[in-house]
């Protein structure tokens, strides 16, 4: 079966309906042992310094990666992603754009998923059927979600890789259901405990220890946000709703005011908010300090390495604040 690319989260049933395995570029960058090379690499080919990490790891995995094609977000994700995929063209590789309508418009939401129905070659029958068998899969890794905050038997970093994978499902979702399963079976209490509760608000942490130096202070994400939009958190029964319901591609009040209802349900004593540098999401942390009414500390990450001292010293600071 040949792989399509995607630079985020997009209506992944119809990759599947189409008969391609999907897989999220962003994962297979972070995880790779050779992911700051991949950032230097776009560099070396040309990419500014300003650019974001995100997007020159994406770059080079791309053009790395044995893919038919890659299904970019051209209007809902990362400013740069249009010039990322001209790079890309020029390098030789086919991109399908797909976007994200403005004001989660539904009549335009319909359209960008038919043209991707279209141009995969596939139906919104086959592809409501794949919703189907993948919600199954969702519905089971909220339940780990749960186990996170109520039960305290699933890590701040478990909680994370489980509802971030739901972008894909690592390319087979059988595989992935076992993992998930299994996961569930032996879901005795963590060595590590935290009696102290914190949301991790943002894109995902370019950082690749912060889970397990939050853990080390004594405290736990409890709230992943953007990761658990990934694994569409909300009860849908069509694709139109459950791709408008998804905050992260729209604007920044839908996402705080999902925001607000976890950090209550959750009891959540303060929030991490990651920014990626020059990103222009940085420029809604402003409007989320003013609108959430817990503490929040706001810590920038740029390339794919271990958490500076600086800002291990300030989120320390923070834990013990709140603690």
């Amino acid at each position: 079966m040949k792989k399509i690319g995607m630079t985020t989260t997009i209506p992944v049933e119809v990759v599947y309906a189409a008969g391609y395995i999907p897989v999220d570029l962003n994962n297979i960058f972070i995880t790779s042992d050779e992911a700051p090379a991949m950032v230097a690499q776009a560099e070396y080919e040309g990419y500014p310094r300003n650019a974001c990490g995100w997007i020159k790891g994406i770059y080079s995995t791309a053009k790395e990666a044995d893919l038919e094609a890659v299904i970019a977000v051209v209007e809902g994700d990362c400013s740069q992603t249009q010039a990322m995929v001209e790079t890309l063209e020029m390098a030789g590789v086919e991109v399908i754009p797909f976007a994200y309508p403005y004001g989660r418009d539904r009549d335009l939401l319909r359209m960008n998923i038919s043209k991707l129905i279209d141009r995969l070659g596939t139906s919104w029958e086959e592809s409501l059927a794949w919703k189907a068998r993948l919600d199954t899969i969702r519905r089971k890794v909220a339940k780990l979600d749960e186990l996170t905050w109520r039960e305290g038997t699933v890590s701040s970093f478990e909680n994370h890789y489980y509802q971030i994978n739901c972008s894909d499902f690592i390319g087979d979702p059988d595989k992935f259901e076992s993992e998930v399963d299994n996961r569930l079976k032996n879901s005795q209490p963590i060595t590590h405990n935290p009696q102290l509760k914190l949301g991790f608000i943002g894109i995902p942490p370019i950082f690749i220890d912060f889970y397990d130096y939050i853990e080390s202070l004594g405290a736990g994400i409890a709230f992943n946000e953007v990761q658990r939009q990934f694994a569409m958190p909300y009860p849908t029964n069509d694709l139109i709703e459950q791709y408008s319901r998804y905050t992260y591609p729209y604007d920044i009040f839908g996402r705080i005011q999902d925001i607000a209802e976890e950090t209550k349900k959750r009891g959540l004593s303060g929030i991490i908010h990651y920014t990626q540098s020059f990103c222009f999401r940085q420029i809604q942390d402003l409007i989320i300090r003013s609108k959430i009414d817990v503490p929040i500390l706001t810590i920038e990450g740029d390339a794919p390495t271990k958490l500076d001292a600086r800002t291990k010293v300030r989120i320390e600071s923070f834990v013990e604040m709140l603690s």
